[in-house]
Parts: C-alpha cells; structure tokens; sequence
C-alpha cells in the first residue's frame, strides 16, 4: 500500500506513556549527562520503554559523521570521547536495576579506533557493576576487523550491527555505508561468540522479494536474531515513507524468519532493534542451555 508520510494509517498508533512512571529514567539521564538513541533518534517507543525503566545509551556523543537519509540523529562535529561516559552508563543501568543494558552509538568515523574502545570500556564497565547482559548495535567501523574484534573480546552477550534495509536503496538510505561491509561485519561477529543480531526497517520503497533476500543473507553468515519495524519519517527533510507495511505482512516475514532458522525475531510495525531487547536476549539464551 502506497501511502503519505503525513497521513498514518489506523495501525500505527502509540499510546503516550505516563511521563511520571518515567521520571526514574530521565532523573538518571539527567544526573548522569547520558545521551540515548530513544530521545536523540525521536523513537515512537521512548514514552513506553522509559516507563518501564528501560533505555538505549547513545555513546560517543549526540553529533555522527555520517548523513543517512533515514536518520534523526545530529550530524555534525563530534567532540572527544568521554572517558568517563562508560562508567556513568554502568552507574545508571545499576540505579535502574536493568538486567540487560543496550549500548549504541553515533557514527565516529572522525576516531582512529571508530569508536571501538569506548564500546570495549562500556562492555566491561557494565559487566563489573551490575552484571548485566549487555547487546551493543555499532556502526560498521568502516568494515576495520580490529575495530569489530575490539568490541567482541568485552564479551557483549549480544552484538547488533544493522543491515538497515536493501542493497538497492544503499544511495539512497545509506549513502556513506556499504551492504557488503555491513554483511561481512555480521559474519565475523557470529563466528566471534556472542549471538549475532540486524535488522531492517520497512517503507523505504523495497520489495518482499529484496526484503527475503536480505533475510537469506543474514542467515548464510550465521546472523541468529533479526527485527523488522515500520520506518518513520522523522521530519520533511529525511527519506519519505514510500509504503507502510500491513501487520499481515510483518506476520508474514516473522513466519518466514523463523523457518529460515532465526531464534529470535521481532517483526512488527513498532520493532526496533533494542524494543524489548532483553526478553529476546533471555529467550535466547535460555534457549542455548
């Protein structure tokens, strides 16, 4: 179905959740002077995550080097990385008692590293607080092994790098970005140790059979987890929502994910890569025993 970024239909509606209930959020953000992709990236589930007492750090500052067309996050010079930032997000996931923490980040294609140590730090600083599970989704370090591997020996239970959506729309969506990078990063990953996780979002303009093909390939480099969301246009002058996607239809790719042999999968017009991240990690692992 071909529809206007400006006119939703009847399935995608979010309920505003009860800012008192996340008062304990935003507190520790606050005290903390902690960024997250909820806030900075206008996630539709941010009202209801935070009222569970949930939340997606954003590492690295609010300012990413690249300039994705889908994206809401700044763009723009970075500052320094911070060294005391990972032990203010392990103070924080330990004020908020979180037993899996989701760690992400802007793009610091600026940084020799890419950012990788900071991640490597924040891995381990959580794991020494509160001993958490803890999922990072990264950039793609520009496709540098040292930089994934890096990330990999803290030892995250999970490790997200998104293929965001079909090599055809890459100029379009991703333009400083390569789909056969972003694969490769998945596949080293899986074979690293923690459980390997992408994901898509749908409405750019690609096809079932382009969105199949992708799933094909997330799976033939060892790729376990996978979500699937509806994209939203965060303003005018990102990518326009070309189609939203029907529940049946998310339905249809879940079925299908699981048949190719993904454990975990979250397909829906609200799924996002962290969305109810932990109950998909816990799954997941139980799962492994």
């Amino acid at each position: 179905m071909k529809a206007s970024a400006k006119k939703f239909p009847p399935w995608i509606k979010k309920r505003i959740g009860d800012r008192g209930a996340a008062e304990p959020v935003l507190r520790a953000l606050r005290e903390l002077d902690l960024a997250t992709v909820c806030q900075e990236a206008h996630c539709p589930n941010m009202c209801e995550c935070f009222a569970r007492g949930t939340a997606t750090f954003m590492i690295l500052g609010r300012q990413c080097t690249r300039r994705c067309t889908f994206c809401a996050v700044e763009k723009g010079l970075p500052t320094p990385p911070d060294r005391e930032e990972p032990g203010r997000v392990a103070e924080a996931a330990h004020r908020l008692g979180l037993r899996h923490v989701v760690v992400t980040s802007v793009t610091r294609d600026d940084l020799p590293d890419g950012g990788s140590e900071q991640f490597a730090r924040t891995v381990r600083a959580v794991h020494e607080c509160c001993g958490a599970t803890v999922e990072v989704l990264t950039p793609d370090f520009r496709g540098r092994s040292e930089d994934i591997d890096r990330v990999v020996s803290a030892g995250p239970e999970v490790y997200n790098h998104n293929v965001e959506t079909v090599p055809r729309l890459y100029a379009e969506v991703r333009p400083e970005a390569d789909y056969a990078r972003s694969l490769g990063q998945v596949e080293r990953v899986a074979a690293g140790g923690p459980i390997g996780k992408s994901g898509l979002m749908l409405g750019l303009g690609e096809s079932q059979e382009e969105v199949m093909g992708v799933l094909e390939d997330l799976r033939r480099v060892g790729c376990a987890a996978v979500t699937l969301g509806q994209y939203l246009q965060p303003s005018p002058r990102h990518h326009p929502v070309v189609d939203f996607i029907r529940p049946a239809q998310f339905a249809h790719y879940e079925q299908a994910a699981r048949e190719m042999g993904f454990d975990g999968v979250a397909s829906q017009p609200f799924a996002r890569s962290s969305y109810q991240a932990g109950r998909m990690t816990a799954e997941m692992l139980a799962g492994q025993e």
